[in-house]
């Protein structure tokens, strides 16, 4: 008797920003910058009562230079407030047909993109696919694909095995963002469900990650129509 299994993967996207007070201003009692700027200009005065600096029109240079211990932003007036910004590019995906003799796959899209707030870290929660009580089994830490097994994995980077599959961080204009050390090993794949799956370690531009999502199911296994729904929390840290 064949048996006719279907997945689908759904991801929910939430935030949780953790806001300090007062986190801009270097100071002493004659002296205040409200921010760092490097090059001509900045649109704003940095002064007290015994110190001003005025800027000049037209930026020299624009962008973000860092170290362990500091990082400035450099070219004109930004605000000084915390900014923790996603974006979902595909939040829900199909597996198809799923099979006892072959792999299926899918992906799916989002971004993150930090200012002053010094790095975030993204966590994922959700069961692993299930149908009425049947569940396919998280896969454990540095599985590969493995057919007729029972495996449900992801991970965020590009792949060449069982597919062509997924990519790396794409971190375009001074991006830091990273696969977490538990999901960045191509061709394996792993899931637990509040794991932290990716990381930016300071302020960071726009990084859009892909989630590769690996299935396989035993011969066994019941048929029905599997799914899960997953929620993505991005986390400020400081």
């Amino acid at each position: 008797m064949l048996k006719r299994f279907f997945g689908g993967i759904f991801v929910l996207l939430a935030l949780l920003m953790l806001i300090p007070a007062n986190l801009y201003a270097q100071q002493s009692t004659n002296y205040v910058l409200d921010e760092s700027v490097i090059g001509s200009s900045g649109s704003n005065n940095s002064s007290s009562s015994s110190y001003n600096s005025s800027s000049s029109t037209g930026d020299l240079s624009v962008g973000n230079t860092a170290s362990d211990n500091y990082q400035i932003d450099t070219g004109s007036k930004t605000t000084h407030d915390p900014t923790l910004s996603f974006k979902m590019i595909n939040n829900g995906s199909s597996l198809g047909d799923l099979s006892a003799t072959a792999p299926s796959m899918t992906t799916t899209s989002f971004s993150v993109l930090n200012y002053t707030s010094y790095g975030y870290v993204v966590q994922i929660f959700g069961p692993p696919p299930t149908s009425g009580a049947a569940t396919i089994a998280s896969s454990p830490l540095g599985s590969s694909s493995v057919p007729g097994t029972d495996q449900f994995g992801i991970n965020l980077v590009a792949n060449t095995l069982p597919y062509s599959i997924g990519s790396n961080p794409d971190n375009g204009q001074f991006g830091f963002g990273q696969a977490a050390s538990n999901y960045s090993t191509t061709n394996q794949y792993h899931y637990i469900s509040g794991d932290t799956i990716a990381l930016a370690p300071k302020s960071s531009g726009e990084t859009i990650y892909t989630i590769s999502y690996l299935v396989n199911v035993a011969a066994l296994k019941p048929g029905g129509k599997y799914s899960t729904s997953q929620t993505i929390v991005i986390t400020g840290t400081y």
